[in-house]
């Protein structure tokens, strides 16, 4: 469960997930049920109110589902902000025919994704699953519109979990300081207040409050439900009618306009524990609904362009990073123009620089030529967002929900009709010098815990007696009770040019683009030079810079002309529509092949990684990471080498071109091609701009050495800032990737915490003991060396606790054979799960390409499903005997204090 809010330094707003803050006006008055389909899009309106969206995706064999309640943190009873956020909490909770703990044993079974999230002004839940259980995600989302339950047994479970998740959000200084800005610029509104709520609202709020704003705003006329898959849109239909048409309109309360008062621009100063710090201008910007708000996209956009003076800030060395965001509501947003300033930097200097390039604009305009490549870029992206079912799902649910618009389509139109001078009168109301608050974040590790956050992180016990195993509804027993193999649908062509570059070819027809992702097998760790640690990172910043042939400001006016994004460097990757493929493909083989790396960009990057790291090597984040590693590896090995700013600055560009020239191989590269080519076609592209590529020399050896089992140990790293400690447990484990053991070892995982709230650690930790919010478990398999990590967060008084169940688990993972339902259950997570692993062209490429450089098959999840199908209890037990020493774990806690042992 999360929220949407923006946090500095961290663009919040989730790609792929639709998460835009924003409101429609619910229908009171009653409609007559109407439907029409247009291509492959099916829209009705029941009779009471429930407006569907349906539309047919054959990408793959999965469906995911949006359903938005038109309420969020701006309905929100006076006094009690957090109210929208602690019924989407209780909406995973029991309701009537349906528990809680059934809701997660279903979400497993099925080898699918849920989660929700609360904005401003609406709320979604979300599923993404194979399509053959469209049937049970309709169940579910019938069942939770009016039969939530929301006990005061359940409330109070809830509560102490809800105010963890709060006590993570405010120990995060750039969120406070956002928050508090909100407030200023927000004051009197619906938007003063974040939807994420305090203790002070969780602790006045009663099951009766829930059950009112339930009442209030969930209702079918004030939701909007899309459903976009590899499903029969008619049939589809008749489905929601049938589970979703009986349930009763009602009329939901009057909306508040939001009336916006004058108020005082000021400045915010904070310390942050983070590596760098940042100068932030926070404005009011126009709502998703506001006729301007297309204006304001492109002028965001235009800040962002690689050629805008902002990002030049940034490429000329002045500040460390530079970017243009904004956080839309429904009647406003606010819009956070940003630069980076390293640990001990000159943070005033950052904010004149910041001011100079606003002036600027503001004084002379933005430019015409940025302004068309925003709004070609605006035109690719929305062809781009076809490329996955969840992403069209959200650019539907963002147009009607958030924006109150038709169709994606409308709000394209409306990004193709701005103007030049459409732009400049936004930036000119908007972006004034007195209308804004200035945050200050200063890196400083010695900081201060917010006041705020006392008695946050499980100091109410919300622990409750929910299982594992539970019975499912009649509804959803019969769909998940035989478990066959996926329909596997990649046929990728995989060939090998004459240099040696292996070329991999999957062909979509979802939309009119193609994504290309590669990858330079290498390993700086083994293959830096004594003495040039960091050379590899240093090089990579390079490649922004353009190519022997375009400098920097030529190369990307190029990338805009046939709106493509590109990033080179040992992973690079080009997504271009597929008219301008071959342009495409030949500017990423120059870059790739011909990077420009001048001395003046080599000096830049340069003090830019070593002030990083200057701050970073100090930040509580680095050390707890750097104390598990070196926890699991032995002393010298080159998995421990770290960059340092002496290092850095010791380095040359003639090192950042030897590295280059030695470890950029044609015959150690992997070109991945997906989307509207062919694999003839691909192939003559590729080998035209990549073929005169040669490597010289035998091929490097970039797999690292096995290394033995960790002996235990335990490191306590301050952190100032914290409410909670944050726990991270780990071992190595003696097999590689290509060691079938490593499929007993899966299937385990999901029982013991790989599997969300349907696994042992999260029912015994969270759900049975409330010690923490969540605890969970993951496996990491390589070509030489593979891990083994337990993480969780809690109170610094429950570490002790905590511990002591992971340990119990851990031995009756070692000691006890699952049950039958528990290795069932894994087995249909793992294997339902496949479709939804590759569902989107990104997906594919991202596996397509992992798969081949690691020395996989090209259909690994299938050859995983057969070991999945025939493991028995007692060989996931042997494997977790053999292979899990829990004596042996090393474990880093991070927290406001140290933690006794």
């Amino acid at each position: 469960m999360t929220l949407n809010k923006l946090k500095p330094l961290a663009w919040s707003l989730m790609l792929g997930m639709g998460v835009l803050a924003g409101t429609c006006q619910a229908h009171a008055a009653a409609t007559t049920e109407q439907a029409a389909q247009s291509g492959n899009v099916l829209r009705a309106t029941l009779d009471n109110g429930l407006r569907v969206v349906i539309v047919h995706d054959k990408l793959a064999p999965m469906v995911t589902t949006q359903i938005t309640y038109l309420a969020g943190g701006y309905q929100t009873p006076k006094g009690f902000p957090g109210t929208a956020h602690a019924l989407e909490h209780m909406m995973f909770r029991d309701s009537a025919g349906m528990s809680g703990a059934q809701l997660n044993e279903m979400t497993g079974k099925m080898g699918g994704d849920n989660n929700a999230f609360t904005t401003n002004d609406a709320t979604q839940y979300y599923f993404v699953a194979p399509s053959a259980y469209l049937d049970v995600l309709l169940h579910i989302e019938a069942t939770r519109m009016r039969g939530a339950k929301m006990t005061d047994k359940d409330w109070a479970l809830e509560k102490g979990a809800i105010e963890q998740e709060v006590s993570r959000d405010i120990s995060d200084p750039g969120f406070l300081a956002f928050e508090k800005a909100e407030g200023l610029l927000y004051a009197g509104t619906g938007y003063e207040a974040d939807p994420l709520g305090t203790r002070p609202s969780f602790d006045a709020t009663t099951s009766q409050v829930l059950h009112k704003f339930y009442n209030d705003w969930y209702t079918p006329n004030n939701a909007i439900f899309v459903i976009v898959g590899d499903v029969d849109p008619q049939a589809t239909l008749g489905k929601v009618k049938a589970l979703f048409g009986s349930i009763p309109r009602s009329e939901t309360p009057a909306r508040t306009p939001a009336k916006l008062q004058t108020f005082a621009a000021q400045t915010l100063h904070n310390t942050t524990p983070d590596a760098t710090g940042s100068v932030q201008f926070l404005y009011r910007m126009p709502g998703m609904k506001s006729d301007d708000f297309a204006a304001a996209s492109v002028l965001m956009d235009v800040l962002n362009n690689a050629r805008s003076e902002l990002s030049e800030l940034a490429a000329q060395g002045k500040v460390l990073s530079a970017d243009a965001q904004v956080q839309p509501f429904s009647l406003g947003g606010i819009g956070v123009i940003e630069a980076g300033f390293p640990k001990g930097g000159d943070a005033a200097q950052a904010q004149a620089h910041l001011d100079g390039v606003i002036a600027a604009m503001l004084k002379d305009g933005v430019s015409a030529d940025l302004v068309d490549a925003a709004k070609r870029s605006e035109q690719a992206q929305f062809g781009f967002s076809k490329n996955s079912a969840v992403n069209l799902a959200s650019s539907w649910s963002q147009a009607l929900a958030w924006q109150g618009l038709d169709s994606p389509e409308e709000a394209e139109r409306q990004i193709q009709n701005v103007t030049v001078d459409d732009v400049n009168r936004v930036a000119r109301e908007y972006l004034k010098h007195d209308q804004r608050v200035t945050v200050v974040l200063t890196p400083d590790p010695n900081g201060k815990r917010p006041p705020d956050s006392n008695g946050f992180g499980g100091s109410e016990s919300f622990g409750g007696d929910d299982k594992l195993d539970v019975p499912l509804p009649d509804w959803a027993a019969k769909a998940l009770s035989k478990l066959d193999m996926p329909h596997w649908t990649l046929d990728p062509v995989k060939m090998t040019l004459d240099n040696g570059i292996t070329l991999i070819v999957q062909p979509e027809s979802t939309s009119k683009t193609v994504t290309v992702v590669g990858h330079v097998d290498h390993n700086d760790d083994l293959q830096e030079p004594q003495g040039q640690d960091g050379v590899g990172k240093l090089l990579g910043s390079l490649f922004d810079y353009g190519s022997t042939h375009l400098d920097r400001t030529a190369f990307h006016k190029a990338l805009d002309g046939i709106a493509a994004t590109q990033s080179g460097g040992a992973d690079f990757r080009l997504a271009v529509p597929s008219a301008h493929f071959d342009e495409g493909m030949q500017l990423l083989a120059d870059n790739e092949l011909n990077p420009a790396l001048p001395q003046d960009a080599f000096n830049v990057q340069q003090q830019t990684l070593a002030r990083t790291l200057a701050g970073e090597l100090e930040s509580p984040q680095y050390k707890m990471f750097h104390a598990l590693f070196t926890g699991l590896y032995p002393a010298g090995d080159p998995a421990l080498r770290q960059a340092t700013p002496a290092s850095v600055g010791k380095l040359q560009l003639q090192n950042a071109k030897d590295y280059f020239a030695r470890t950029y191989r044609p015959d150690m590269t992997t070109i991945v091609v997906v989307g509207d080519v062919t694999p003839d076609q691909a192939k003559t592209t590729v080998q035209k701009y990549f073929g005169k590529w040669e490597a010289a020399g035998a091929k490097p050896d970039v797999i690292s050495k096995p290394v033995p089992l960790n002996p235990a140990s335990y490191v306590v790293v301050p952190n100032a800032y914290a409410s909670q400690d944050q726990v991270l447990i780990g071992q190595t484990l003696g097999l590689n990737m290509h060691n079938p053991d490593r499929y007993a070892l899966e299937l385990g995982n999901d029982v013991l915490g790989g599997n969300g709230f349907a696994s042992r650690l999260m029912v015994d930790v969270r759900v049975r003991h409330g010690f923490a919010y969540g605890a969970s478990s993951g496996m990491s398999f390589d070509r030489s060396r593979s891990l083994f990590y337990i993480q969780y967060g809690s109170d610094a008084g429950k570490v002790a606790p905590v511990d002591d169940l992971v340990r119990q688990n851990l031995d009756a993972m070692r000691n006890t054979a699952v049950t039958p339902a528990e290795l069932t259950n894994a087995r249909q997570y793992q294997i339902r799960s496949i479709p939804v692993q590759v569902s989107s062209v990104d997906g594919i490429a991202r596996s397509l390409l992992s798969w081949s450089w690691h020395g996989e098959p090209l259909d690994q999840p299938m050859v995983a499903a057969k070991y999945y199908l025939n493991l028995t209890a007692a060989e996931v037990q042997n494997a977790f005997k053999k292979y899990l020493k829990p004596q042996n774990m090393t474990q880093v806690v991070q927290g406001p204090a140290p933690a006794k042992h």
